[in-house]
């Protein structure tokens, strides 16, 4: 992982150069509708104020959970105590990059949408209610905090999410007998280059060319760099966007030429 001082320099140099945020100068017609759409898109959605509403009474629950730890640096799982509020501090995806998760959802509709890390399920939640017909299924390594984030799935009336507990390891090649297409993936994981590139390919044969992959943390260490530029430069990939925090991988062959985009966000 980089040191505090480091991300902040990659996160200015990223800030620096990468496009401007609104579309301006973008020639991709589907780059520049991405922006204008989705990323910039300002409107309060219904969903916004319910799982937020959720965040705060988990940031405010101090109860203990025994965490199965198979992240990243593991090579086998560890178990610790950390609080629910701890969990939603650090772990959680934060209100900014969730609520993008949501537009992203709501634009495109995906059917069929795969999380690997479902933390306290905040992420989850708000794809669920981006396309409440979507068939979603969520993996997380940590029992307790599975039972958790279905606690909080049956607070917001979510029945249909689908969860799956275990190591990524030994639970994704089952998770994807069960879906022979998959329209969306959120891969938030165990953040270290040889899994991250793993699951990657694991996921090739279900894609098509509407997919979409969201890489969670790809500048949190140099390994998970490594990945990153190791997924994008895959054949299979036609297009990606890169908004420092989660990084975006398309397929369609409309892209004549492989693009890599760097967009403020």
């Amino acid at each position: 992982m980089f040191s505090s001082w480091q991300l902040i320099k990659k996160y200015a140099d990223y800030y620096l150069t990468a496009s401007n945020g609104k579309g301006h100068g973008i020639h991709s017609p589907f780059v520049y509708d991405f922006v204008r759409h989705v990323l910039i898109d300002k409107r309060n959605f219904y969903a916004y104020g319910q799982v937020e509403a959720l965040r705060r009474k988990l940031l405010q629950n101090e109860t203990v959970l025994e965490v199965e730890d198979f992240g990243a640096g593991s090579t086998i799982s560890k178990t610790n105590q950390r609080s629910i509020a701890s969990i939603a501090r650090h772990a959680a995806k934060s209100k900014k990059m969730a609520q993008l998760l949501f537009r992203i959802v709501n634009y495109y509709q995906p059917e069929t949408i795969l999380e690997l890390g479902t933390s306290l399920g905040i992420s989850t939640a708000y794809m669920a209610m981006a396309n409440p017909q979507a068939r979603i299924i969520t993996a997380e390594g940590s029992t307790a905090i599975s039972e958790q984030a279905k606690i909080n799935f049956q607070s917001l009336q979510l029945s249909t999410i689908e969860q799956v507990t275990g190591n990524f390891d030994d639970t994704l090649p089952g998770i994807l007998t069960t879906l022979p297409k998959l329209d969306l993936a959120f891969i938030d994981g165990n953040h270290r280059y040889e899994p991250t590139v793993g699951y990657f390919n694991q996921l090739l044969p279900s894609l098509h060319a509407k997919s979409v992959v969201i890489f969670d943390d790809i500048h949190w260490s140099a390994d998970m760099e490594r990945a990153w530029n190791a997924i994008r430069e895959n054949s299979a990939v036609h297009l990606s966007i890169d908004l420092f925090f989660i990084g975006l991988v398309f397929f369609s062959d409309q892209f004549k030429v492989k693009q890599h985009f760097t967009i403020r966000f």
